[in-house]
């Protein structure tokens, strides 16, 4: 199945599907623009975050008979279930932070060739979620990503960056999430350890209750540090 970040290499068969898919439908119908969206894909993903967010919201995919929107996406207009999800937090992502980067004027008077990605701008959303990315981070991170349109490659490698220079200025800090991310991975282990012993039924009930009670302990740790 292809993915949209190669829409504008897409063979001439899958187009082909597309435009049939188009013909009969009104023009001015939310199902018609977002196929004409993804023809389109290289310099107008941010339209098309926005058809599929209505689609989404709305439930529309069941007017024209898919059970669940994973199905319209993947049938309809060939895109993988975590695409479409990238697509619909990154366009919200724009309308809730960044709006004045969807407006009319700032996607006419772009250069293709820096328009940013919506892999880029799912990226900007996930940093601006982590307590390393000061605000001064944030500014910087995203005029890279709007203003000169760099690679999602470049922009993983300056988040992973600016992660390990807080880490660096606070050693003591990260220990501690370290420690956080082993205590989270013996709950995990004792999850499943616990989800075997009832299975089996090998250990006696007051044992499943101590396992029960350690692991409810562990993740009172955990969220006491978070």
């Amino acid at each position: 199945m292809p993915d949209l970040k190669g829409m504008n290499a897409l063979k001439t068969r899958s187009l082909e599907k597309i435009e049939h898919k188009m013909e009969g439908l009104d023009e001015n119908s939310v199902r018609y623009r977002v196929l004409q969206s993804v023809k389109n894909f290289k310099t107008s993903w941010m339209d098309l975050g926005q058809a599929l967010y209505t689609v989404w919201k709305d439930k529309l995919y069941r007017d024209w008979e898919y059970l669940t929107f994973e199905a319209y996406t993947s049938k309809e207009i060939g895109i993988r279930k975590d695409t479409a999800v990238k697509l619909l937090k990154s366009y919200y992502f724009l309308e809730k932070e960044e709006p004045q980067y969807l407006h009319k004027d700032f996607n006419e008077t772009s250069e293709a060739a820096i328009v940013p990605s919506y892999e880029a701008i799912n990226a900007l959303r996930l940093a601006k979620n982590k307590k390393e990315i000061d605000e001064e981070d944030y500014t910087a991170l995203k005029k890279n990503v709007f203003e000169k349109g760099r690679d999602i490659r470049d922009i993983k490698k300056d988040i992973t960056a600016l992660i390990r220079q807080r880490e660096e200025l606070d050693p003591a800090e990260a220990r501690e999430k370290r420690k956080v991310a082993t205590v989270r991975r013996i709950i995990s282990t004792l999850k499943t350890l616990k989800n075997e012993v009832q299975a089996s039924k090998l250990l006696p009930v007051n044992t499943i209750k101590e396992i029960n009670s350690l692991i409810d302990r562990l993740e009172a740790e955990v969220e006491q540090k978070k």
